[in-house]
Order: structure tokens, then C-alpha cells, then sequence
């Protein structure tokens, strides 16, 4: 895929994972309250902003187990983001499992705010740095 894709796509994926938040938000705090959705909604929101920054890399992966190893081998352990990010992000790939697959899994109300909050917590982390990504790659200082 050429960098110009890679670049739509990557800013395609950070602006859903804005919107999964605002999601997430809205199940939680609407008269249809939904925990469980709103647990699903605010990992999606993450997901999406890992993808956004894996994304630049070309890096694809069929399964999020991979998107998730690759972001930790690539940003974490080399230093390009903080290492603590490691536990918001499997925290809240468990919640969205357990809340998805397990039989009776009770999702508390603190709980999915936390996750939202975990959620906005690392967008915000990775905004500048995609942010200098996006602007380098459209000047052709970077590939």
C-alpha cells in the first residue's frame, strides 16, 4: 500500500477511535444504558487508535492479539510511548472479552468509566505523536 493509503487510513482510524469514545459515552450515560456495550465501545476506541499508529508501519494483522503484540513490541518496549500504556490496553482487551464472551460476566457502572477514561487517556498519548507522523509524511520527509 503506498504511504499516501497508509496516511488516509491511519487518520481514518484515529477519527473512529474518537468516535467510539463519544460511543462509549453515550451508552453509558443515555437512557438505554448499556454497560456492556459501552465496555466494547471504549476498547474500540483504543483498537482503533493502535491501528491508527500501526497503521503508518504497514503493519495488518487479521486478529487483535497481533495489532496489540506488534503496538507493545514496536512502541512500548523500544520506549516510543510508555511502557504503563501496556496495562491499559490488555485491561480493557480483557473487560471487552469478558463482557462479550464469558456466559454472566457483570460489567460495573465504575468499571466502563474507567475504561472510557483509559480510552481518552491513550488517545490522547498517541495524538502527537500521529500528529507528527501525519505532518512528516505529507512533506516527504519520511516514507
Amino acid at each position: 500500500m503506498d504511504k499516501r493509503r497508509r496516511l488516509d487510513l491511519s487518520k481514518y482510524r484515529f477519527e473512529r477511535a474518537n468516535k467510539e469514545v463519544k460511543s462509549a459515552k453515550n451508552l453509558l450515560h443515555s437512557e438505554d444504558f448499556n454497560e456492556h456495550a459501552s465496555v466494547s465501545r471504549s476498547y474500540y476506541a483504543i483498537f482503533y487508535a493502535l491501528l491508527s499508529v500501526t497503521e503508518l508501519d504497514g503493519f495488518e494483522s487479521a486478529k487483535h492479539s497481533g495489532v496489540i503484540s506488534y503496538f507493545t513490541f514496536q512502541y512500548l518496549r523500544t520506549k516510543i510511548f510508555d511502557g504503563k500504556l501496556s496495562k491499559l490496553i490488555d485491561s480493557a482487551f480483557k473487560l471487552r472479552r469478558n463482557a462479550d464472551y464469558e456466559g454472566f460476566y457483570i460489567v460495573s457502572i465504575k468499571d466502563a468509566e474507567k475504561q472510557i477514561n483509559d480510552a481518552e487517556k491513550i488517545i490522547a498519548i498517541l495524538r502527537p505523536y500521529l500528529e507528527k507522523r501525519w505532518a512528516e509524511i505529507e512533506k516527504g520527509e519520511i516514507e
